[in-house]
């Protein structure tokens, strides 16, 4: 359930790989090309995420059988009551987001403190406007949003490759996958309003650009990375699809 222009997120850590560091292993099986390294990390990430899509959301590349609790789209029946929770639960883990990119826990992170992605201001405007629309009251997060957010706050502090994994997976498949499913279900149950996490500052270049700044600044800080630690960001993927997709089952 996590389609993606870009990509999505990883398996479990390597036990005994080094936390922090940099200087360039080489040598050994860690000497052969990867797909996509060419053309900078990004393009590595990339290609782990898209073979991990199914083929519903990704024809060409996705290599990924869905799992068994996983439903196609269309028969997906959503409600507003499970869409604002899933909103109330998303803004949860993008404040985690928000904050440990705000925390200086790595030199790395300072580089994607306003890059114009952030989410959370939309999402708050969103919340108030189901409230006020619709009669609702937010439910507290205590979901998969938090939960993730939680872990993410946790693996910050010890690598900044795994965690630059779910950074550049979140924020590139809400740009592609994330916009699609917003329209979908806005025309299911919100009369097809654009809610505001779906809209991006045209005044910064609007997404586009914003991306376009993001992928060279990803680009940038694993230029520093061991090919040890990019492997072990790569590592990260399916993880980040994990966590991703149990926010997305909120709505399904």
């Amino acid at each position: 359930m996590h389609a993606h222009g870009e990509s999505s997120g990883g398996g479990a850590p390597a036990k005994d790989a080094p936390a922090g560091g940099h200087g360039h292993g080489h040598g050994g099986a860690s000497s052969r090309p990867r797909p996509g390294e060419k053309k900078g990390f990004v393009e590595e990430m990339r290609f782990v995420a898209m073979k991990l899509h199914t083929r519903e959301q990704a024809p060409k590349e996705g290599e990924a059988k869905p799992p068994p609790e996983s439903k196609p789209m269309m028969q997906w029946e959503p409600t507003r009551e499970k869409y604002l929770a899933y909103l109330v639960e998303s803004k949860a883990m993008y404040e985690a987001m928000e904050e440990i990119v705000a925390s200086k826990a790595s030199p790395i992170y300072e580089a994607f403190l306003d890059t114009g992605l952030e989410r959370t201001s939309p999402l708050a405007k969103d919340i108030e406007w189901f409230e006020k629309t619709y009669g609702l009251t937010a439910p507290v997060a205590d979901g998969p949003g938090v939960e993730y957010g939680n872990f993410l706050k946790e693996l910050a502090k010890t690598s900044p490759p795994e965690f630059i994994c779910h950074f550049y997976n979140v924020y590139f498949a809400h740009s592609a996958g994330g916009r699609m499913i917003g329209r979908k279900v806005s025309e299911m149950i919100l009369n097809g309003k654009e809610l505001e996490f779906y809209k991006w500052e045209e005044s910064r270049g609007g997404l586009e650009q914003s991306l376009a700044d993001v992928k060279s600044k990803l680009n940038d800080a694993a230029e520093g990375w061991s090919r040890e630690e990019k492997d072990r960001c790569l590592e990260e993927t399916s993880k980040s699809f994990q966590m991703s997709g149990q926010l997305l089952r909120l709505i399904a």
